[in-house]
């Protein structure tokens, strides 16, 4: 893409094969500008080269085809290797008729647009990694002033400026030059105006510092309104899109949706702007063309927005855009979650046919989907956006992305509150006290179930007032408020039976077999978990009998029946290798490491403590894992 540094590579691409001896006769340079209002043609092109070779004046041929012929056999007398670099290439109709008729010389061309049809090597440059931006910027202030140690005082601001950058060294150049400017202010000035405006190409382009080592202009937008100028009116209109999609990366299904065309015509238009460098494909693990991703980088991201806003017409453009992408996210994500919800008897869902395709499509999609829900904030988009919060609060659980779930889940419950749909706004409050339960937060998920059970009894819903009942019991418990839970689980179980709710009933034995475990009551327990354990079995939810044969487990262990103990962990390790619910059987195999030191055996316990840390690493959770390995290296082998 332009100000990705093609000229400079080139040009010290040239004196390094320079000083090792590879092009004897040195380098032709022609600037072709190729993206200017008037590039340069090949005709005028040959001109500068003759020149460049000596041949001007009375010696220059009077025709065109003649100056050709004239530099074709300058190159072949030619005997010293000799390198042409051709930058700033737009069209072939540039450089084709500039390539030498011998190929002892060789030929470097730089360009924004891949030359796909033409039998030549490809370089594709991409952005700079996040340390070597760092270290270009820290050069450039230190070969300026060697004294200057912002670099050193304001690392994190540095690394940040870089990152709003967009690792383009363009942009860092610019930055670089605004930081001299600016030398008795710090790095973190110059982030807090970009952060300010939100939009790094006009911070930059107003304090650009003027040429670079070329004679350049050292400006970012005229770079990237050359590149969007120059496409086709259906190549801008994607691009213009696709700038507003969520998330960092987009799938061609959701670019499709987005710009209301077939998989194909988007497609093919995303092949088109990628062979401009204004998109870049991302590799897909199956290789299929709808599950390959498409990025924008930062800065055309910021610039296609702004292009958008500039104009009426583009922002309704922009806003049917948005609606289409948003249903598309909210019925993908809805059937992924109906499939990590199903169990036999239900209705099968579209799209996914088992687990492992819905949780595939899920953390492919994962930073989109979040970025989407946060919409709701929008109040054209809220209502949609609320519901696809909702439905990602079992994948955000399951994979452990806590954080997430909490900030889908509490944008919800405020968008749901302010459109006063007061049934959205209770299922958000549920989402929102599991998730800030899940990390750690139990007194505010003590208020979040609630307001939830608050909304559910003043709604006359006996079924969600029931499920509030049994979520508030779960965080009563882990507040260490045993009886409160107890009394809580058994208003849910009562309640579930009254709606004739067979499943949630059985949850509802389940949190109160814990309950009763909390607060010594052990017996008891053990008959609630076979309670639970019995209306699993029935209902088919093979995942919640894990979950019971586990908590049953734990009951029977501390009565001393540990042989049961064992059995009952080993049949919930079953189920959780079945759904490869590594956190589950991480847990499930430290329990029965508990049961095995128990029944005096520290060999067996070791093992399995062992492929609890292997488990555990599997779903992400080192703290875990190097906990279980710690729990292994104090037992013998």
């Amino acid at each position: 893409m332009g100000g990705i540094g093609k000229t400079a590579l080139a040009v010290e691409a040239a004196h390094r094969a320079w000083e090792k001896g590879w092009i004897p006769g040195g380098t032709l340079f022609v600037d072709l500008r190729g993206y200017d209002d008037d590039p340069v043609t090949a005709d005028q092109a040959v001109l500068a080269l003759l020149d460049a070779l000596g041949v001007r004046d009375q010696d220059l041929p009077p025709t065109t085809e003649r100056q050709y012929d004239a530099y074709r056999a300058l190159l072949a007398e030619r005997r010293d290797r000799t390198l042409l670099i051709l930058d700033n290439a737009s069209d072939p109709a540039q450089y084709l008729p500039l390539l030498p008729g011998t190929d002892r010389h060789r030929v470097l061309i730089t360009s924004r647009d891949r030359p796909d049809s033409l039998g030549v090597r490809l370089i594709d440059l991409e952005t700079l990694a996040p340390g070597d931006s760092v270290a270009l910027v820290t050069r450039a202030l230190h070969d300026s002033d060697e004294r200057d140690d912002r670099p050193a005082r304001e690392p994190g601001a540095l690394r940040e400026l870089t990152a709003l950058c967009g690792y383009l060294p363009l942009a860092l150049q610019i930055a670089a030059g605004m930081l001299r400017r600016r030398r008795h202010r710090g790095i973190a000035s110059l982030v807090a105006d970009i952060r300010r405006t939100g939009d790094p190409a006009d911070v930059l382009d107003r304090g650009s510092p003027g040429t670079d080592l070329y004679g350049r202009s050292l400006v970012l937008r005229p770079v990237l309104e050359t590149s969007y100028r120059r496409l086709p009116a259906d190549q801008a209109r994607l691009l213009r899109l696709l700038c507003l999609a969520p998330g960092p990366e987009t799938g061609t299904d959701a670019v499709a949706a987005l710009a209301g065309l077939d998989m194909e015509c988007a497609l093919s238009l995303l092949e088109d702007l990628a062979a401009t460098h204004l998109v870049t494909s991302v590799r897909s693990r199956n290789g299929t063309s709808s599950a390959v991703r498409w990025r924008v980088h930062d800065l055309v991201r910021a610039f296609g927005v702004g292009v958008v806003a500039g104009d009426a017409g583009l922002r309704e453009e922009g806003e049917a855009a948005r609606e289409r992408v948003l249903g598309f996210y909210y019925r993908w994500a809805d059937a992924a979650n109906d499939r990590l919800r199903w169990f036999p008897g239900m209705v099968e869902p579209e799209r996914f046919a088992d687990r492992g395709q819905a949780f595939a499509w899920l953390d492919s999609e994962r930073a989109a989907l979040v970025a989407t829900a946060m919409w709701a904030r929008e109040e054209q988009y809220a209502d949609t956006a609320v519901m696809l919060a909702l439905r990602l609060g079992e994948y955000l659980d399951w994979r452990r992305y806590f954080d997430d779930w909490v900030t889908v889940s509490r944008t919800a419950q405020e968008a749901a509150h302010r459109a006063g749909d007061r049934r959205s706004e209770a299922a958000a409050w549920t989402n929102l006290g599991m998730a800030l339960r899940a990390v750690g937060r139990v007194e505010e998920a003590i208020d979040a179930h609630n307001r939830d059970l608050d909304l559910c009894r003043t709604a006359g819903d006996d079924h969600n007032e029931a499920v509030a009942w049994c979520n508030l019991g779960i965080a009563l418990q882990e507040a260490g408020r045993a009886e409160e839970a107890i009394d809580a689980h058994n208003r849910a179980r009562d309640l579930f039976r009254t709606v004739g709710d067979q499943h949630n009933e059985a949850v509802a034995w389940s949190n109160l077999g814990l309950a009763l475990q909390s607060a010594g009551r052990v017996e008891e327990a053990i008959d609630a978990h076979n309670r639970a354990l019995d209306l699993f079995r029935g209902t088919g939810d093979r995942l919640r009998e894990a979950m019971a044969w586990n908590n049953l487990g734990i009951a029977l262990r501390m009565v001393g029946r540990v042989e049961e103990a064992i059995e009952a962990y080993g049949k919930d390790l079953e189920i959780c290798w079945e759904f490869e619910d590594w956190f589950g059987a991480g847990q499930t195999l430290e329990n029965l490491a508990y049961a095995h030191e128990h029944a005096d055996c520290p060999a067996d316990a070791r093992d399995c403590l062992l492929q609890a840390a292997d488990a555990y690493t599997r779903a992400d959770a080192p703290t875990e894992a190097a906990q279980a390995r710690t729990r292994a290296a104090g037992l013998p082998e």
